[in-house]
Protein backbone atom coordinates (compact mmCIF):
# COMPACT_ATOMS: atom_id res chain seq x y z
CA UNK A 1 0.00 0.00 0.00
CA UNK A 2 1.01 3.79 -0.38
CA UNK A 3 -0.77 6.99 0.40
CA UNK A 4 -2.23 9.35 -2.46
CA UNK A 5 -2.92 13.06 -1.69
CA UNK A 6 -5.97 14.35 -3.29
CA UNK A 7 -8.93 15.72 -2.88
CA UNK A 8 -12.20 14.30 -2.29
CA UNK A 9 -16.66 15.07 -2.15
CA UNK A 10 -16.82 13.57 1.62
CA UNK A 11 -20.25 14.12 1.31
CA UNK A 12 -22.79 15.37 -1.09
CA UNK A 13 -23.66 18.49 0.48
CA UNK A 14 -19.87 19.90 0.98
CA UNK A 15 -17.19 21.20 -1.19
CA UNK A 16 -14.42 19.15 -2.27
CA UNK A 17 -11.35 19.18 0.00
CA UNK A 18 -8.03 17.59 0.41
CA UNK A 19 -7.90 14.20 1.15
CA UNK A 20 -5.38 10.90 1.54
CA UNK A 21 -5.96 7.66 1.02
CA UNK A 22 -4.25 4.69 0.47
CA UNK A 23 -3.56 2.77 -3.02
CA UNK A 24 -3.17 -0.76 -3.45
CA UNK A 25 0.39 -2.22 -3.89
CA UNK A 26 0.88 -3.32 -7.56
CA UNK A 27 0.58 -6.53 -8.57
CA UNK A 28 2.96 -8.54 -11.41
CA UNK A 29 -0.02 -7.12 -14.21
CA UNK A 30 -0.17 -3.29 -12.97
CA UNK A 31 1.34 -0.14 -13.88
CA UNK A 32 1.71 2.31 -11.47
CA UNK A 33 1.64 6.19 -13.08
CA UNK A 34 2.20 9.65 -11.41
CA UNK A 35 -0.80 11.95 -12.64
CA UNK A 36 0.20 15.38 -14.51
CA UNK A 37 -3.47 16.39 -15.42
CA UNK A 38 -6.72 15.46 -14.95
CA UNK A 39 -9.98 16.44 -16.71
CA UNK A 40 -12.81 17.69 -14.92
CA UNK A 41 -16.30 15.90 -16.39
CA UNK A 42 -19.87 16.88 -15.66
CA UNK A 43 -20.48 13.72 -14.71
CA UNK A 44 -17.85 14.11 -11.64
CA UNK A 45 -20.47 16.57 -10.38
CA UNK A 46 -23.20 14.32 -10.52
CA UNK A 47 -21.59 12.05 -8.83
CA UNK A 48 -19.64 14.48 -5.85
CA UNK A 49 -23.55 15.36 -5.52
CA UNK A 50 -24.84 11.92 -5.39
CA UNK A 51 -27.35 13.61 -8.02
CA UNK A 52 -27.44 9.88 -9.90
CA UNK A 53 -28.23 8.66 -6.24
CA UNK A 54 -25.15 6.07 -6.29
CA UNK A 55 -22.66 7.73 -4.51
CA UNK A 56 -20.06 6.24 -2.09
CA UNK A 57 -17.63 8.85 0.10
CA UNK A 58 -15.24 9.76 0.66
CA UNK A 59 -14.52 9.79 -2.98
CA UNK A 60 -11.85 11.13 -5.28
CA UNK A 61 -13.24 11.89 -8.67
CA UNK A 62 -11.75 12.55 -11.85
CA UNK A 63 -11.61 9.57 -15.13
CA UNK A 64 -9.88 11.55 -17.83
CA UNK A 65 -5.87 10.68 -16.54
CA UNK A 66 -3.24 11.69 -18.33
CA UNK A 67 0.14 10.95 -16.74
CA UNK A 68 3.84 9.20 -16.62
CA UNK A 69 4.63 5.89 -15.93
CA UNK A 70 6.40 5.43 -13.05
CA UNK A 71 6.66 1.78 -12.09
CA UNK A 72 5.42 -1.49 -13.94
CA UNK A 73 4.57 -4.94 -12.58
CA UNK A 74 7.33 -8.13 -13.60
CA UNK A 75 4.39 -8.84 -15.99
CA UNK A 76 4.04 -5.81 -17.75
CA UNK A 77 4.83 -5.89 -21.46
CA UNK A 78 3.00 -2.51 -23.17
CA UNK A 79 4.67 0.01 -20.90
CA UNK A 80 7.78 1.30 -19.22
CA UNK A 81 8.83 3.78 -17.03
CA UNK A 82 8.76 7.19 -18.50
CA UNK A 83 6.12 6.40 -20.50
CA UNK A 84 2.96 8.90 -21.24
CA UNK A 85 -0.29 7.32 -20.87
CA UNK A 86 -4.32 7.98 -20.14
CA UNK A 87 -6.60 6.13 -18.27
CA UNK A 88 -10.19 6.78 -18.67
CA UNK A 89 -13.47 5.47 -17.13
CA UNK A 90 -12.95 2.32 -16.14
CA UNK A 91 -10.11 0.07 -15.08
CA UNK A 92 -11.17 -3.75 -15.01
CA UNK A 93 -13.63 -5.50 -16.03
CA UNK A 94 -14.53 -9.13 -15.76
CA UNK A 95 -12.00 -10.92 -17.80
CA UNK A 96 -13.80 -14.44 -17.35
CA UNK A 97 -17.65 -13.76 -18.31
CA UNK A 98 -19.29 -15.88 -20.81
CA UNK A 99 -20.30 -13.02 -22.45
CA UNK A 100 -17.16 -10.87 -22.49
CA UNK A 101 -16.58 -8.96 -25.47
CA UNK A 102 -13.57 -6.20 -26.20
CA UNK A 103 -15.13 -4.45 -28.52
CA UNK A 104 -18.20 -3.22 -26.39
CA UNK A 105 -16.95 -4.32 -22.82
CA UNK A 106 -18.33 -0.87 -21.36
CA UNK A 107 -21.92 -2.77 -21.77
CA UNK A 108 -21.33 -6.08 -20.14
CA UNK A 109 -21.40 -7.04 -16.67
CA UNK A 110 -17.97 -6.65 -14.57
CA UNK A 111 -17.02 -3.48 -15.61
CA UNK A 112 -14.65 -1.86 -12.38
CA UNK A 113 -15.25 2.18 -12.81
CA UNK A 114 -12.26 4.49 -12.31
CA UNK A 115 -14.27 5.92 -9.24
CA UNK A 116 -16.92 5.88 -7.42
CA UNK A 117 -16.84 1.99 -7.89
CA UNK A 118 -15.24 -0.91 -6.31
CA UNK A 119 -12.18 -2.77 -6.96
CA UNK A 120 -12.83 -6.43 -8.30
CA UNK A 121 -13.06 -7.69 -4.72
CA UNK A 122 -15.79 -6.03 -4.42
CA UNK A 123 -15.02 -4.38 -1.13
CA UNK A 124 -11.76 -1.69 -1.81
CA UNK A 125 -13.64 1.45 -3.36
CA UNK A 126 -11.66 3.14 -6.75
CA UNK A 127 -10.49 6.72 -6.27
CA UNK A 128 -9.83 8.73 -9.57
CA UNK A 129 -7.64 11.48 -11.01
CA UNK A 130 -7.75 14.31 -8.49
CA UNK A 131 -5.24 12.65 -7.09
CA UNK A 132 -1.44 12.29 -7.22
CA UNK A 133 -1.14 8.37 -8.72
CA UNK A 134 -3.10 5.22 -9.43
CA UNK A 135 -2.19 1.71 -9.95
CA UNK A 136 -3.96 0.40 -12.88
CA UNK A 137 -3.83 -2.76 -14.60
CA UNK A 138 -1.70 -3.11 -18.02
CA UNK A 139 -5.12 -4.27 -20.00
CA UNK A 140 -6.58 -0.43 -18.73
CA UNK A 141 -3.68 1.66 -19.27
CA UNK A 142 -3.29 3.82 -23.02
CA UNK A 143 -0.82 5.27 -24.72
CA UNK A 144 -0.94 9.06 -25.23
CA UNK A 145 0.29 10.19 -28.81
CA UNK A 146 3.47 12.12 -28.26
CA UNK A 147 2.49 14.78 -30.40
CA UNK A 148 -0.42 15.74 -28.64
CA UNK A 149 -0.49 18.31 -26.38
CA UNK A 150 -0.02 16.37 -22.73
CA UNK A 151 -2.83 18.24 -20.75
CA UNK A 152 -5.22 19.14 -23.43
CA UNK A 153 -5.21 14.99 -24.36
CA UNK A 154 -6.76 14.66 -21.35
CA UNK A 155 -9.93 15.31 -21.67
CA UNK A 156 -9.77 12.84 -24.91
CA UNK A 157 -10.10 9.67 -22.30
CA UNK A 158 -13.74 11.01 -21.51
CA UNK A 159 -15.15 13.51 -23.76
CA UNK A 160 -13.28 12.44 -26.85
CA UNK A 161 -14.51 8.87 -26.79
CA UNK A 162 -17.94 9.81 -25.60
CA UNK A 163 -18.38 11.06 -29.06
CA UNK A 164 -16.21 8.76 -31.05
CA UNK A 165 -17.78 5.81 -30.26
CA UNK A 166 -21.04 6.99 -31.96
CA UNK A 167 -19.66 8.31 -35.00
CA UNK A 168 -18.12 5.31 -35.76
CA UNK A 169 -20.82 3.32 -34.98
CA UNK A 170 -23.30 4.87 -37.14
CA UNK A 171 -20.27 5.34 -39.89
CA UNK A 172 -19.72 8.61 -39.76
CA UNK A 173 -17.96 10.05 -43.02
CA UNK A 174 -17.72 11.56 -46.55
CA UNK A 175 -21.28 12.13 -47.54
CA UNK A 176 -23.03 11.79 -43.84
CA UNK A 177 -24.76 14.63 -42.57
CA UNK A 178 -24.22 14.94 -38.99
CA UNK A 179 -25.66 17.27 -35.96
CA UNK A 180 -24.16 17.97 -33.09
CA UNK A 181 -26.47 19.20 -30.21
CA UNK A 182 -24.99 21.21 -28.09
CA UNK A 183 -21.28 23.22 -28.01
CA UNK A 184 -19.64 22.41 -25.34
CA UNK A 185 -17.15 20.29 -23.69
CA UNK A 186 -18.57 16.98 -25.23
CA UNK A 187 -19.91 19.02 -28.03
CA UNK A 188 -16.72 20.90 -29.58
CA UNK A 189 -14.78 17.39 -29.51
CA UNK A 190 -18.17 16.05 -31.32
CA UNK A 191 -17.39 18.86 -34.21
CA UNK A 192 -13.81 18.15 -34.34
CA UNK A 193 -13.92 14.45 -34.96
CA UNK A 194 -17.03 14.33 -37.25
CA UNK A 195 -15.23 16.75 -39.50
CA UNK A 196 -11.85 14.62 -39.05
CA UNK A 197 -13.96 11.90 -40.50
CA UNK A 198 -15.30 13.83 -43.76
CA UNK A 199 -18.94 14.25 -42.49
CA UNK A 200 -20.55 17.57 -43.19
CA UNK A 201 -21.10 19.08 -39.66
CA UNK A 202 -23.70 20.89 -38.24
CA UNK A 203 -23.59 22.55 -35.04
CA UNK A 204 -27.30 22.58 -33.34
CA UNK A 205 -26.94 25.13 -29.99
CA UNK A 206 -29.01 27.34 -28.14
CA UNK A 207 -27.91 30.39 -29.16
CA UNK A 208 -25.06 31.76 -31.95
CA UNK A 209 -22.90 33.23 -29.11
CA UNK A 210 -20.09 30.21 -30.02
CA UNK A 211 -20.77 30.12 -33.70
CA UNK A 212 -17.10 31.61 -34.63
CA UNK A 213 -15.62 28.88 -32.18
CA UNK A 214 -17.96 25.67 -33.73
CA UNK A 215 -17.07 27.52 -38.07
CA UNK A 216 -13.04 27.40 -36.69
CA UNK A 217 -13.25 24.12 -34.91
CA UNK A 218 -14.50 22.24 -37.71
CA UNK A 219 -18.10 22.78 -38.17
CA UNK A 220 -19.89 23.46 -41.99
CA UNK A 221 -23.25 25.12 -40.64
CA UNK A 222 -24.27 26.73 -37.31
CA UNK A 223 -27.95 27.23 -35.88
CA UNK A 224 -29.58 28.30 -33.52
CA UNK A 225 -32.25 26.41 -31.60
CA UNK A 226 -33.95 29.46 -30.23
CA UNK A 227 -34.91 30.14 -33.45
CA UNK A 228 -38.09 28.09 -34.73
CA UNK A 229 -37.42 28.61 -38.57
CA UNK A 230 -33.90 26.54 -38.09
CA UNK A 231 -36.74 23.29 -37.41
CA UNK A 232 -38.24 24.06 -40.70
CA UNK A 233 -35.19 25.06 -42.51
CA UNK A 234 -33.31 21.82 -41.30
CA UNK A 235 -36.52 19.27 -41.41
CA UNK A 236 -35.39 15.49 -42.70
CA UNK A 237 -31.86 17.08 -42.73
CA UNK A 238 -29.16 14.96 -40.98
CA UNK A 239 -28.16 11.07 -41.18
CA UNK A 240 -26.94 11.13 -37.45
CA UNK A 241 -27.65 13.88 -34.27
CA UNK A 242 -25.75 13.44 -31.78
CA UNK A 243 -27.22 15.43 -28.72
CA UNK A 244 -24.34 16.29 -26.16
CA UNK A 245 -26.96 17.91 -23.78
CA UNK A 246 -29.01 16.70 -20.70
CA UNK A 247 -31.54 19.64 -20.57
CA UNK A 248 -35.03 18.97 -21.70
CA UNK A 249 -35.68 19.38 -25.17
CA UNK A 250 -38.79 19.09 -27.37
CA UNK A 251 -37.49 15.61 -28.92
CA UNK A 252 -40.16 15.65 -31.36
CA UNK A 253 -38.70 18.69 -33.25
CA UNK A 254 -35.30 16.76 -32.59
CA UNK A 255 -36.60 14.29 -34.39
CA UNK A 256 -37.91 15.49 -37.33
CA UNK A 257 -34.69 16.58 -38.39
CA UNK A 258 -33.74 13.25 -39.48
CA UNK A 259 -33.64 11.96 -42.62
CA UNK A 260 -34.84 8.42 -43.46
CA UNK A 261 -33.37 6.02 -41.24
CA UNK A 262 -31.77 8.78 -39.73
CA UNK A 263 -30.63 7.86 -35.87
CA UNK A 264 -30.35 10.26 -32.45
CA UNK A 265 -28.33 9.14 -30.16
CA UNK A 266 -28.91 10.48 -26.47
CA UNK A 267 -24.86 11.13 -24.69
CA UNK A 268 -26.26 13.44 -22.47
CA UNK A 269 -28.79 11.94 -19.70
CA UNK A 270 -32.01 14.04 -18.99
CA UNK A 271 -33.25 14.03 -15.67
CA UNK A 272 -36.61 13.30 -16.63
CA UNK A 273 -38.16 10.47 -19.16
CA UNK A 274 -37.94 11.74 -22.95
CA UNK A 275 -41.58 11.76 -24.12
CA UNK A 276 -41.53 11.00 -27.87
CA UNK A 277 -44.90 10.34 -29.94
CA UNK A 278 -44.48 7.57 -32.62
CA UNK A 279 -45.65 9.15 -35.51
CA UNK A 280 -42.01 11.37 -35.07
CA UNK A 281 -40.20 7.94 -35.43
CA UNK A 282 -42.47 5.99 -37.77
CA UNK A 283 -43.20 7.14 -41.09
CA UNK A 284 -39.27 7.72 -41.69
CA UNK A 285 -38.06 4.49 -39.88
CA UNK A 286 -36.47 6.77 -37.62
CA UNK A 287 -34.64 5.57 -34.59
CA UNK A 288 -33.17 6.69 -31.14
CA UNK A 289 -30.66 5.33 -29.44
CA UNK A 290 -27.79 6.05 -26.53
CA UNK A 291 -24.33 5.88 -26.44
CA UNK A 292 -22.14 5.42 -23.58
CA UNK A 293 -18.34 5.74 -23.62
CA UNK A 294 -16.00 2.48 -25.92
CA UNK A 295 -14.25 -0.06 -24.91
CA UNK A 296 -10.20 0.14 -23.99
CA UNK A 297 -10.05 -1.01 -27.82
CA UNK A 298 -11.88 1.40 -29.03
CA UNK A 299 -10.83 4.29 -26.92
CA UNK A 300 -6.87 3.42 -28.31
CA UNK A 301 -8.08 3.93 -31.71
CA UNK A 302 -9.69 6.89 -30.62
CA UNK A 303 -6.37 8.17 -29.10
CA UNK A 304 -4.81 6.77 -32.47
CA UNK A 305 -7.06 9.08 -34.56
CA UNK A 306 -6.66 11.71 -32.53
CA UNK A 307 -2.79 11.79 -33.26
CA UNK A 308 -3.03 11.42 -36.52
CA UNK A 309 -5.18 14.35 -37.10
CA UNK A 310 -4.00 16.41 -33.83
CA UNK A 311 -7.21 16.48 -32.29
CA UNK A 312 -7.21 17.33 -28.78
CA UNK A 313 -9.39 19.38 -26.10
CA UNK A 314 -9.82 23.37 -26.42
CA UNK A 315 -9.02 23.41 -22.34
CA UNK A 316 -8.62 26.04 -19.36
CA UNK A 317 -6.42 24.99 -16.73
CA UNK A 318 -6.73 25.21 -13.08
CA UNK A 319 -5.48 24.55 -10.34
CA UNK A 320 -6.88 21.91 -8.17
CA UNK A 321 -7.05 24.10 -5.25
CA UNK A 322 -9.94 25.85 -8.06
CA UNK A 323 -11.59 22.85 -8.73
CA UNK A 324 -14.94 24.16 -6.67
CA UNK A 325 -15.02 27.19 -8.22
CA UNK A 326 -14.67 25.10 -11.62
CA UNK A 327 -17.46 22.77 -10.74
CA UNK A 328 -19.94 25.79 -9.96
CA UNK A 329 -19.11 27.84 -14.09
CA UNK A 330 -19.26 24.10 -15.07
CA UNK A 331 -22.89 24.28 -14.19
CA UNK A 332 -22.98 27.62 -16.05
CA UNK A 333 -21.30 26.46 -18.93
CA UNK A 334 -18.83 29.14 -17.83
CA UNK A 335 -15.90 27.28 -19.93
CA UNK A 336 -14.57 27.10 -23.05
CA UNK A 337 -14.59 23.74 -23.25
CA UNK A 338 -12.91 21.73 -20.86
CA UNK A 339 -11.26 22.50 -17.50
CA UNK A 340 -8.07 20.03 -16.75
CA UNK A 341 -6.60 20.07 -13.20
CA UNK A 342 -2.61 20.49 -13.26
CA UNK A 343 -1.75 18.17 -10.44
CA UNK A 344 1.57 19.70 -9.66
CA UNK A 345 -0.54 22.29 -7.99
CA UNK A 346 -1.61 19.99 -5.31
Amino acid sequence: MALARGYAATDASKPLQPFTFERRAPNADDVVISIKYSGVCHSDIHQARNEWGNSIFPMVPGHEIAGIVTEVGSSVTKFKVGDRVGVGCFVDSCTTCASRDVDIEQYLPGLVVTYNGYEADGKTPTQGGYSDHIVVKEGYVLSLPENLDFAASAPLLCAGITLYSPLRHWNAGPGKKVAIVGMGGLGHMGVKLAHAMGADVTVLSQSLSKKEDGLKLGADHYYATSDPKTFEDLAGAFDLILCTVSAELDWNAYTGLLKVDGTLVLLGIPEKPVPVHAFSLVPARRSIAGSMIGSIKETQEMLDFCGEHDIVSEIEMIRMDQINEAYERVIKSDVRYRFVIDMATL
